[in-house]
């Protein structure tokens, strides 16, 4: 594994972007590579420096067995440069996307213990206002939690913890769910704070807008297929929290260090997207609240079948899922992602 290398991953159906182009002229001298996964839509041409473009026809000479029966037009093919970063032994991983541009902040080394604010609560917790007094949540947060004082609980002493997996916040255009978007104003600027830990038990979705992933996590970077757009990084952060919190990690969550100029969408299209969350999370916390869950990176394998075929069990996800896991399983298995 390649010491203090990062890498940075992204899929685009786009030609190079504003946000891109500026991931890529700070890359080099950060000792950090940029790699994005092409799909059907992506122009055959697309070129950028400082950067490693995959199409479909080089990411099914690569990964063949995986890259054949990972569905095309879809953000799960994500799942690829995860991959690809494994491959070249890249040993911290930055999941963002390429409407996503980077504060000079961004580039400033991160570790994988945290110094933050604890935050403790059996349940849903409301990342986004300890960073704000303004009415605003996380794509993904129920509902019913959004007015709850209990979501918000104050952060309490400075601890120190392992957080294999940290969301940056970002400015402007945050990741927040259609409902917000149709009635709430933006854009919005989060305030510089300190960063907060969740113990377990705490449940915030995290996002693969400004992600951060240590090796002890690797594994746990699968997208689903199965589901929902708007919803597989969502569910994704659901699983990666349960199986987390067997091995004594935490999530946490720190000020922007990138600002969203996003690509166009269709508000009711998302809101649409976004039902099978709005109607589930509540239900796929409880479900995963519940599982055996052993700890050991040997283990993620077998944790991540158990909560995936959970999720098929209760019929949000599809079962075609399964396959396809074990597929992400046996490539991941065969590279050395323990620091």
């Amino acid at each position: 594994m390649k010491e203090n290398k990062s890498a940075i991953v992204v899929t685009s159906i786009n030609h190079p972007t504003f946000c891109l182009k500026e991931f890529s002229s700070g890359a080099e001298s950060h000792h950090t590579d940029v790699i994005v996964i092409g799909d059907r839509r992506s122009p055959e041409d697309f070129y950028l420096e400082n950067c490693n473009f995959l199409s479909l026809s080089e990411q099914e000479q690569q990964f063949p067995q995986f890259s054949n029966i990972l569905p095309v037009n879809s953000y799960a093919r994500k799942n690829i440069g995860y991959l690809v970063a494994l491959k070249s032994g890249i040993n911290h991983i930055i999941d963002t996307d390429d409407d996503n541009a980077p504060y000079s902040n961004f580039w400033v080394p991160r570790s994988k213990i945290v110094s933050g604010r604890l935050v403790e609560r059996d349940g849903w917790v409301n990342a986004y206002a300890y960073f704000s007094d303004a009415l605003i949540w996380p794509r993904g947060l129920p509902l019913d939690q959004i007015r709850s004082p209990d979501a918000a609980p104050p952060a309490g002493r400075t601890v120190e913890h392992v957080c294999p997996v940290q969301q940056g916040l970002a400015d402007d255009n945050p990741d927040v769910d259609a409902v917000y978007r149709l009635i709430l104003p933006l854009p919005i600027k989060f305030r510089n704070e300190k960063d907060i830990i969740l113990s377990p038990g705490s449940w915030c979705p995290f996002n693969s807008q400004n992600t951060h992933w240590w090796p002890e996590a690797f594994p746990l970077m699968y997208l689903p297929s199965y589901c929902s757009f708007r919803m597989t990084d969502i569910w994704r952060s659901f699983v990666a929290q349960r199986i987390l919190w067997a091995n004594n990690w935490s999530v946490s969550f720190h000020s922007s260090t990138v600002y969203q100029d996003r690509n166009e969408h269709n508000l009711m299209r998302d809101f649409e997207q976004e039902v099978s969350g709005y109607i589930n999370n509540n239900r796929i916390a409880e479900t995963l609240s519940v599982l055996d869950i052993h700890p050991g990176i040997q283990n993620h394998g077998d944790n991540l079948r158990k909560c995936y075929s959970s999720l098929v069990k209760i019929g949000v996800i599809g079962p075609e899922e399964l396959p396809l896991l074990d597929a992400w399983i046996e490539e991941v298995e065969g590279y050395t992602y323990c620091s």
